[in-house]
């Protein structure tokens, strides 16, 4: 691409902004640079969907860099990976195992395919009260009861950086003859240290989608497809993407994938072990100031077991900000988080994270402290914790581990007739729509999921230990939406 730039061309292809020719205003300051090598599938400059020359090179030189066999480059973000893998893998009708809660872009993948997944719900931990991973006994009980399943996909690590150790999950679904397939759209960096997680390829994983442009420094919906033995089809797997991801690429954006590899490769270890110190020094103060509760990995956990130190999930454990509201005092002292929850503000640290942005966050938190007048009290604290623990625990005792029925994913999941029924009388219907129950913000149930006696008997126990309820009509969950058309069989 540079060396085309150089040769000062006359563009008679497109784009018609003429490498930023068509640029005004004001906008030239902004979009120059990068429009002016904003190409096309012009000779010397290869194909995304037919690579033979410098993208062939570098989706070979990622491969590389990242453990894989294979590596294919994706415009679309993790969320383009994972919608190839499942329409790859599963046809209308096929059984997918999959870990509940997962990303939108997994369930719409389900969709197309017109699939039926499987959930299996994960462990909760109970001191956050974040959702975490699944148990490897929980995988293996989905793969005793439905051994038609063409495979396993899970997420992992969580969005908070809490995952699980994949080693033993690939061991079984591979001697059960199936792929594991990965959403490690938040771990792409993982495996360049010893001190960070392994990644799902060193685990055993047969494909992983990794969202390059999240925790490396490629642009936005800049992604890798990772692949690697012969349980999934490749051919395939290309086949599908040539369908979903745009015939004219964004070149700026593969540029951006090959830099980021190559950063990685060349820097990452060392700007990971520069930058663990000052990030382990930062949670350090940040615990000193004595009203914030800063999430790290516990030797006494059982929810998960392996940490990502570069995401820092903050909370106020005086109770005087919720998640929501310590965001926007963070925003108000120029400090932008990833995303807030009822309890947690999580931002996302990275290798290119300076000690200017670290010292920036602590004043910014120590001046919240003191301006919002934050004591901690300790009697409040330990009664927080109690109360949070006892809650987690009784949330966690009812969702972690279960196997659901087959829910079944189709294009027209969100039509059809419906009807309300009380909570008490659902069973046996088809659910037609989503309830989450916060905390710990699993979907207990999807739309076109079979209402069973224990999901009944499981949202009545969560409403009388004071749950809140997303997704319903009825936010008191005293009845439910319903189809007519669709009864259970």
């Amino acid at each position: 691409m540079a060396e085309h730039h150089l040769q000062r061309t006359a563009s008679f292809h497109v784009p018609g902004h003429k490498s930023g020719q068509g640029l005004y205003g004001g906008a030239e300051s902004f979009f120059a640079g990068v429009l002016a090598i904003d190409y096309t599938e012009i000779t010397g400059l290869d194909d995304l969907h037919r690579p033979s020359g410098a993208i062939k090179e570098a989706q070979s030189l990622a491969a590389e860099c990242f453990g894989a066999e294979e590596t294919l480059f994706l415009i679309g973000g993790s969320t383009v990976g994972n919608l190839a893998l499942i329409t790859a893998i599963c046809g209308p009708g096929d059984i997918l195992i999959v870990q509940r809660n997962v990303h939108k872009s997994v369930l719409h993948g389900l969709m197309l395919a017109g699939a039926r997944a499987v959930f299996v719900s994960p462990r909760c931990d109970e001191q956050s009260g974040l959702v975490t991973g699944v148990r490897t006994e929980d995988i293996d009980q989905a793969l005793q009861r439905y051994p038609e399943a063409k495979g396993v996909l899970l997420t992992n690590p969580n969005y908070y950086g809490m995952g699980i150790d994949l080693t033993p999950i690939a061991k079984l679904a591979h001697a059960h003859g199936k792929p594991l397939l990965i959403d490690e759209a938040h771990g792409a960096h993982f495996g360049f240290h010893p001190d960070l997680p392994s990644s799902a390829l060193k685990c055993g994983a047969d494909a992983v989608v990794q969202s390059t442009h999240k925790m490396l420094t490629a642009m936005t919906m800049g992604a890798m497809l990772h692949l690697q033995g012969d349980i999934v089809d490749r051919d395939t797997v290309k086949q599908r993407l040539a369908m979903l991801q745009s015939s004219s690429p964004s070149y700026p954006i593969m540029a951006s994938l090959d830099l980021a590899r190559r950063e990685a490769a060349v820097n990452g270890p060392s700007r990971i072990e520069a930058a663990l110190p000052d990030i382990a020094r930062l949670r350090e103060r940040i615990g000193e100031l004595e009203c914030y509760d800063v999430a790290a990995r516990r030797p006494e956990t059982t929810a998960y077991e392996t940490f990502d130190p570069f995401k820092l999930t903050i909370a106020d454990r005086t109770g005087m900000l919720n998640g929501f509201m310590l965001q926007e005092e963070l925003e108000q002292r120029g400090c932008f988080a990833e995303m807030a929850d009822t309890e947690h503000v999580l931002l996302v640290l990275s290798l290119v994270s300076t000690s200017q942005d670290y010292e920036r966050l602590y004043e910014a938190l120590a001046d919240i402290a003191i301006s919002r007048n934050l004591r901690n009290n300790a009697e409040e604290r330990l009664r927080r914790i109690g109360s949070n623990n006892r809650d987690n625990r009784v949330w966690a005792s009812g969702l972690s581990g279960s196997v659901s029925e087959p829910v079944l994913f189709t294009m027209t999941i969100g039509q059809g007739q419906v009807e309300t029924v009380s909570l008490e009388e659902a069973e046996g219907w088809i659910s037609a729509e989503m309830v989450i129950p916060y905390p710990p913000g699993i979907p207990l149930l999807y739309p076109g999921e079979r209402i069973t006696d224990a999901c009944i008997a499981e949202l009545l126990r969560l409403a009388k230990f004071g749950a809140r309820f997303q997704g319903p009509a009825d936010k008191s969950l005293r009845y439910l939406r319903v189809y007519v058309d669709r009864p259970a069989d």
